[in-house]
């Protein structure tokens, strides 16, 4: 062991050591439950190395949608804003730097190699006190979130922002301690894990919201609300509520105009509660759909609370920030004839949010095709219930990247419960690009969705 613990690793090696890890994002036990998880390992790990997270403040951000772009958005508004921010999301796209960025930029491999030379040997140290008890030490995303820690405390941000993981309140993010937190929109998912009600799933991401720490929420299903509202009081924190403090309107690009870009990005107006004789704040939007505008006035209500606490973020940066934040996956326009539309919508809310965002796109670009693959513990003949008439074609096929994958034949199940016609099927996301684009024909539309992995693989492919 002591070896192994002065190893100076590479990229592949800690990689490779990373992946041997429990990981809760590629194989979910049938019997686990929010117990299962907790926060006493990380926070042993991180104390081990000498609490880097107790170095720079935080932004922490919790949802079951809206989650990732409202994080990407937040920290491209406080990077305009002068502040050097750290960025730490999940799951990824295309490499794991993805998920820690500092200025908007992914970590580089020299960094990440430092950041892990300094992590593993704690957590090898770990592994072996656990290993004498019967237990495991930290699992795959406990690691990662240290590793992020680490390269933040270094690189000297300003401040982080953090998407958990799954949850909330016993989520690894959860050790942090943040200036703000925010909850975006709630509703069903991981249900196996967080709970059967969207009651059950709220009180999971409250579990965020810690003594006297202001909080913004856009939750607005009234089960979750009153959950958040209830914990927000007893913790003494300070509750910003969508719908009731303030709203948020989307102006769609070129309305009325027949010649406009259907799935042009449009603007957000942002409305104080009791401002109702004043004009909205509008602000231009570059990430596509309506439902961004809520993620983006969420932006708007923290930047607000930011500036007050003395982390200064002006109107221009909130401008800047908004109108040119991207991410990968998120009704992303990866290819022309046919259009191609790659987005990771893997479950019910998230899936009706896309089929309206492309719904005047599918009036100019015919025929249309649904190629989808989803993990086999997500809704997934709810998901495809959402696309019911809304395409032409459906094309059905199983990611490779992922053993939570749902099996073709099962998704085939799925659409004829969902109401579906008949899909045709792939064995490969290759190869179901290739039949999705023929289908669709050079004058058509191909919307890839259902997972993050599933856009993985296509975004490769492309």
């Amino acid at each position: 062991m002591p070896g192994s613990r002065r190893q100076q690793h590479t990229r592949a090696s800690a990689l490779a050591w990373l992946d041997r890890r429990i990981n809760f994002e590629r194989a979910v036990p049938a019997s686990a439950a929010p117990g299962t998880f907790g926060l006493t390992r990380v926070r042993r790990l991180l104390a081990t190395i000498g609490n880097p997270h107790h170095r720079f403040p935080v932004v922490h951000v919790a949802g079951t949608k809206g989650k990732g772009s409202t994080v990407a958005m937040l920290a491209a508004v406080l990077q305009a804003a002068g502040h050097r921010v750290g960025r730490y999301m999940s799951p990824h796209v295309d490499a794991l730097e993805e998920r820690i960025c500092i200025g908007g930029r992914p970590i580089s491999t020299a960094d990440l190699v430092r950041a892990f030379n300094v992590v593993i040997p704690a957590v090898e140290q770990m592994d072996h006190a656990a290993s004498r008890r019967g237990g495991s030490g930290p699992t795959w995303f406990e690691v990662l979130t240290a590793v992020a820690f680490v390269h933040f405390a270094r690189a000297r941000v300003d401040l982080a922002v953090l998407e958990t993981g799954l949850g909330g309140r016993l989520d690894a993010t959860n050790v942090s301690r943040p200036v703000l937190s925010i909850i975006t929109s709630i509703s069903l998912d991981h249900m196996h894990l967080l709970g059967s009600t969207v009651g059950q799933i709220a009180t999971e991401k409250a579990g965020i919201i810690k003594r006297g720490c202001p909080v913004i929420s856009a939750a607005i299903h009234p089960e979750a609300r009153r959950v958040i509202e209830r914990t927000a009081a007893r913790r003494r924190a300070r509750l910003v509520q969508l719908g009731r403090d303030f709203e948020a309107t989307y102006l769609p690009a070129g309305a009325g105009d027949s010649h406009a870009d259907p799935l042009a990005p449009g603007r957000v107006a942002v409305m104080l509660a009791g401002e109702q004789t004043a004009e909205p704040q509008v602000f231009p939007l570059a990430m596509r759909g309506g439902h961004q505008a809520i993620n983006a006035a969420v932006v708007v209500m923290a930047a607000r609370s930011l500036d007050a606490r003395g982390i200064r973020v002006s109107d221009r940066a909130v401008a800047k920030g908004l109108s040119t934040v991207s991410l990968p996956a998120r009704i992303e326009r990866i290819g022309e004839r046919p259009l191609i539309i790659l987005d990771a919508a893997h479950n019910v809310a998230s899936m009706e949010s896309l089929v309206a965002t492309l719904a005047p796109a599918t009036r100019v670009f015919r025929p249309t095709v649904l190629l989808f693959a989803a993990s086999a513990d997500k809704q997934i003949a709810e998901m495809l219930a959402v696309a019911r008439n809304r395409f032409d074609h459906v094309v059905l096929t199983r990611y490779a990247t992922n053993p939570r994958a749902a099996t073709v034949p099962q998704l085939v199940e799925a659409c004829r419960r969902a109401g579906l016609p008949s899909p045709q099927v792939a064995t490969a996301p290759a190869e179901a690009l290739r039949l999705a684009r023929s289908l669709a024909t050079p004058r058509g539309l191909v919307c890839v969705a259902g997972s993050f992995f599933l856009a993985a693989e296509i975004r490769a492919v492309m």
